[in-house]
């Protein structure tokens, strides 16, 4: 059965795409046609989406673009994709990324460059398929498909601690998914054999049984966005991946985390929700504010864009478990731009350790002199990452501090400590980085931004001003869905919140 608004089914073009250029790269033995074969994929996965967002009905808060396909009739799991409000900007978010993951590792990466291009699109399949399921186990396949491309591109390309942090990353991923995965079991069961998201969210189920499931996928979702005290993986394998890795980390990986939350936990367990509201707002104001004061500690260029992943998550599902619109807008629209602003950091820190080769803090100063186009564009990155007026990170801050009030006053408060944290931090890199003397050891290895990188990070720059001007645009998309979510998971609730 295939129910879709166009006459063929794009979101699985869309999805298995990337699979068929790495079948194009494993013909292929000239190192530039493989890099070109992966860019041109990546864009013309791009330019292949367009038809999903300009078809796209955003009054309708259902899902769109559905197929559906039985595909293991004897457990009733079926290959069932859809987009609504909610998905469809992180699926626009992973194409983007994509790109600039190619664009960024061309001349970083010299070495096993078949393989490297191939994982990356194999990701890019996994990640979409991640946000496109509507079956539970088609969810989990997507979900357990990034864990072996991501192990290798840390191992395989990172830096001198790679294996551990590979491992670390594996590890706790993998401990989170195996609990998340007998829930899923357990679901099924409980749902009347059905792995359909659509059909398990009308079922209400069992108080105890709400607890359970919700801390069993909180193993899974909040390893991966990462919320404390399961963030210890993230500054590692951020540290030692490659630019590219470092990249899909922050773009997206991370967003998988506050995305299971939408879109299973709170719908599936609206009674054990409410509950564990509090909780759950606790958690995140100590990742905002520890986050903030363990980044200002650190020396390492990486380590610390890392470490302030960990702050501005928080802010993500502090505007998730707020429950009202207006928070769990911010907090969908505060992902989206972590992924853009963090994602573009990290890019502006792989280009200059090419040039370098160190990412101690100690080692920079007086980049302004040396490289005043990387300046401008590092400037403008990291004036969207304090949440500047204008750029889009301001717009997402806003709505999350807003609906954090509205949900309470003491939970708005800190906040505003969280936020004073971030700039300290930033202006604190910043005026290390850009301002003072340049080192002697650094100044004859540097040179500014060619061409090719130019033009890599015109992408996000657009997107920053785009959000920041004009954040009507992603928003007008998730409105409806949120408002849709927000009915079922209070008609579903036993209980009132408070």
């Amino acid at each position: 059965m295939t129910e879709t608004a166009l006459s063929y089914p794009i979101l699985s073009v869309v999805t298995f795409l990337p699979l068929v250029g790495v079948l194009i790269i494993l013909l292929l033995k000239n190192n530039e046609l493989i890099k070109y074969t992966a860019l041109i994929t990546t864009v013309v996965d791009l330019i292949v989406s367009i038809p999903i967002f300009t078809n796209f009905d955003k009054s309708n808060p259902a899902f769109q673009f559905v197929e559906s396909y039985q595909w293991i009739p004897a457990i009733n799991a079926y290959y069932k994709v859809g987009v609504d409000g909610i998905s469809i900007l992180f699926v626009l978010l992973t194409l983007i990324i994509g790109i600039l993951c190619v664009a960024v590792s061309w001349t970083a990466i010299k070495e096993k460059i078949k393989l490297f291009y191939s994982l990356l699109l194999i990701m890019q399949t996994a990640m979409i398929g991640v946000f496109c399921a509507m079956d539970l186990l088609l969810f989990y396949v997507f979900y357990e498909a990034m864990l072996i491309p991501m192990f290798l591109l840390i191992g395989i390309w990172g830096s001198s601690n790679r294996v551990y942090a590979s491992v670390k990353f594996v590890l706790f991923t993998f401990a989170g998914s195996v609990l998340m995965f007998i829930g899923i079991i357990s679901l099924y069961f409980m749902a009347g054999k059905s792995f359909d998201v659509l059909e398990i969210s009308k079922v209400k189920l069992p108080l105890d049984f709400q607890y359970w499931l919700f801390f069993a996928l909180f193993a899974a979702f909040a390893v991966k966005v990462p919320m404390f005290p399961l963030h210890t993986w993230l500054p590692d394998a951020h540290t030692e991946a490659p630019t590219a890795g470092s990249v899909i980390l922050a773009g997206i990986l991370l967003k998988i985390g506050g995305y299971g939350f939408l879109r299973f936990s709170i719908p599936f367990c609206p009674d054990a929700t409410i509950a564990l509201k509090l909780f759950m707002q606790i958690l995140s104001l100590i990742a905002i504010i520890y986050g903030a004061f363990v980044t200002l500690m650190q020396t390492d260029f990486k380590r610390l864009i890392a470490y302030s992943s960990v702050s501005h998550m928080g802010f993500v599902t502090l505007g998730i478990f707020s429950l009202n619109e207006t928070a769990i807008r911010g907090g969908i629209l505060q992902m989206i731009n972590h992924g853009i602003v963090t994602g573009a950091l990290f890019m502006c820190i792989g280009v200059i350790y090419e040039r370098t080769h160190t990412r101690e803090l100690i080692k920079y100063g007086g980049l302004g002199k040396a490289v005043p186009i990387f300046v401008l564009f590092y400037t403008f990155f990291s004036a969207a990452a304090i949440g500047f007026p204008g750029t889009n990170s301001f717009i997402g801050e806003f709505l999350v501090m807003l609906g954090a009030f509205k949900s309470s006053f003491y939970i708005g408060t800190p906040l505003i400590l969280g936020i004073s944290l971030g700039a300290t931090y930033m202006i604190w890199l910043y005026y290390r980085v850009v301002l003072n003397e340049i080192k002697p050891e650094i100044k004859e290895h540097l040179y500014d931004l060619n061409l090719r990188e130019i033009v890599m990070f015109i992408p996000p720059v657009f997107l920053v001003l785009l959000i920041g001007l004009q954040p009507s645009i992603p928003l007008s998309f998730m409105d409806t869905s949120i408002k849709y979510l927000l009915d079922i998971f209070l008609n579903s609730a036993s209980v009132s919140m408070k």
